[in-house]
Order: C-alpha cells, then structure tokens, then sequence
C-alpha cells in the first residue's frame, strides 16, 4: 500500500472499501463476461463490456446503460467500450437490453469508480485561539457578514448532562451568544448553512430541516428530506446546498425545495470516506469533518475526490478536556481574514488556523 493511502486510513478511519459487487442478471438468457470487467476502474479508464449468449440466440441489437442513463447501441453482440473520464465516483450500475427474436432480455452487473488522486497532507498554523462555550454541543459553523453563525445539537456525554439544540449568532473573539433560538427537546439539531439571507439548519433523525430569517432567527419554513436518511453536515455553493447523511455521500440539494439536483461520493483515492460531517465551501472546494477523527478532508465538489487532509490532532492537546468534552467538528471560513476556524463539540476553545502544504 501506498503511503498517502496509508495516511488517509491513519487521519480518517476509512477501511478498504471492497466492490460489495453482487452480480445482478445471473438468472437471465444473457448475462455480461464479468472477466472482462474489473471490480475497480479509475476515470482514466474505459469500461470494456460483452455479453454472454449461452443459448446462441439470433442477437438483433443492444442497448447499453449506466446508471439507468443510455450511454450506447451496438448491432447484435458487438463489444462496447465506454470511457469513465466523466463519471461520477462511487458505484457504477451496468444494464444492457439485449432485442433478439422480437423479444428483448436485460443482463445487469456493477462495477466501482474510485479516485485518481493521491491526497496531499497539509499543516496548520494557529493564528489566534478564542474562548467557545464549553456548553455548545457543535454541528454546524459559518460565518455570515462578519458574524460567527453556530448551529448545535442536544448531545450528551458521559456525565449524563444533555445539551439544548440551538442555531446562535456570536461574537467569535469573545465567545459571547449574542442572538440565539432553541428547538424543542425531540429535535437534535445538525448541520447549518446561509444562502440569500436565509439560515438553513438540519436535524439528525427527524427527517427535515428548517429556514430562517437569518438577521431574526424567525422560522419561515420547515422543508422534508427527499428520502427517509439522518442529516448531519450542510455548507452552500451560493446556488445549492450539499447536505451529509452519515455516509460516503454528499447530497447536492434545491434550497428551495430540499429535492435532489445531483449526488457525490467521497473517495480518497480507491477507499470510499463514511461518516463526512460539517461542512464548509472554501475557495471551490468542500472542507469536511470525519466523525470522531482528527482531521479534515479536502473534497472536489465535482467529483467527489478527496484532495487534501489537513492533520488537527494536536488541537485535543490546547483545550480544556472535561467529561463530556468530545470530538472535532465546526468549520468557518471567514473571508475578511481569509482564515479557517475550528473547534469541537464541547470544546472551550475557537481556533483560528491557516493551512499550508
């Protein structure tokens, strides 16, 4: 194994990812030659396909199709090849429609597209650290015209104290809540994000996510998940929202509506990244937590390749560990400084950090 997957497994937790591949279509007339089809490709790569006509039917034409979008027509059985440089990482669902005899019969199998890149490790420099209320069970940080916006969740530690979700204006050199709304008891609150002057806030386990006014914190609107799945991260490109849901997954979403515009799955290099949590859009790129690591990764929002990782890990050493003190997660951007902070879930301490390589 190459070192920087090596540092990638260290840093984020992540386990070789195998294909998972069930071949589907086994039943069938036609089935694909799954010799001819590895269980990993990189974008560099083309997908090579036959079929198998084991009952030497008169074969008129076939349809080829990856994740259900038609990608090519070939007379009778004639191979297929089909370039992957414009895919999307993660599974790739193969179908052929294989007309013979004025019938037709479908033969299906997948494949997985992982990532090209090799990840680099990045360093951090402190340049201030500010007080954060040890108080503040952390999912979600942004900074908004200047102002730290801080979205937290109802979690509890070891000590049995629970906190209170809460979406919360501060002042980030003081530590100081100056403008704050709670949910009730039943709603833990995650991920935050503004857009267009809205406050965008997600819930872990309830199946929707709020809109506020975000200089009134007045709730204007409750919006459903698209799909039953946990909310957890959220950040904004100006246009959309990429929303995590505890899997290698990041959802891009309609702030309007909630409803789907498209998908990414994160992979450094050949291995899928789960549990991707808060989210921050900086510079074109995606910066996410990994739940319960020490580290942040560099996500292509195109692709969803993992570009770089940042190591935080000595931060566990410069705050105040108390019982319930628990993992890293809270990413701002401010602009103005063009500075990254950071902090924790229940962590009495704001860094702010700038990255090099």
């Amino acid at each position: 194994m190459k070192n920087y997957n090596l540092l990638s497994i260290i840093l984020l937790g992540i386990s070789i990812s195998n294909c998972g591949d069930t071949k589907k279509g086994e039943n069938s007339i036609f089935t694909f030659d799954n010799t001819k089809i590895k269980e990993l490709y990189k974008p560099e790569e083309a997908l090579s396909l036959e079929i198998m006509n084991p009952n030497s039917k008169s074969i008129d034409s076939t349809i080829y199709y990856v994740n259900d979008i038609k990608v090519g027509v070939t007379k009778g059985l004639d191979k297929f090849s089909f370039e992957l440089k414009d895919q999307k990482l993660g599974y790739q669902n193969l179908k052929a429609l294989v007309y013979f005899d004025g019938e037709n019969s479908e033969a299906t199998t997948r494949t997985e597209l992982v990532s090209n890149v090799q990840p680099k490790l990045l360093k951090y420099t402190i340049v201030n650290t500010y007080p954060h209320d040890i108080e503040a069970y952390t999912q979600g940080l942004e900074f908004y015209r200047d102002t730290l916006y801080e979205g937290t969740g109802n979690g509890s530690g070891p000590s049995g104290k629970r906190g209170v979700s809460s979406l919360r204006k501060i002042d980030y050199k003081t530590g100081k809540v100056f403008k704050k709304t709670e949910l009730s008891e039943q709603f833990f609150g995650e991920g935050i994000t503004i857009l267009n002057n809205k406050v965008y806030q997600l819930t872990w386990q309830n199946n929707e996510g709020y809109v506020y006014n975000a200089d009134t914190f007045k709730k204007e609107k409750t919006l459903p998940y698209y799909q039953t799945m946990e909310g957890w991260g959220l950040t904004n490109d100006g246009t959309n929202l990429y929303m995590t849901d505890s899997s290698e997954s990041i959802h891009i979403l309609d702030p309007q509506t909630f409803k789907p515009v498209g998908l990414i799955n994160v992979y450094s290099y050949e291995t899928k990244i789960k549990g991707v949590n808060e989210l921050e859009w900086i510079d074109g790129k995606i910066y996410g937590n990994v739940y319960q690591k020490d580290a942040i990764a560099i996500i292509n929002p195109k692709s969803g390749a993992v570009e770089g990782i940042i190591n935080l890990a000595d931060l566990k050493d410069k705050i105040t560990k108390l019982e319930d003190t628990d993992v890293l997660n809270g990413i701002a951007y401010n602009p103005k400084t063009k500075t990254i902070f950071v902090t924790g879930k229940n962590w009495d301490k704001l860094f702010e950090i700038k990255i090099s390589e």
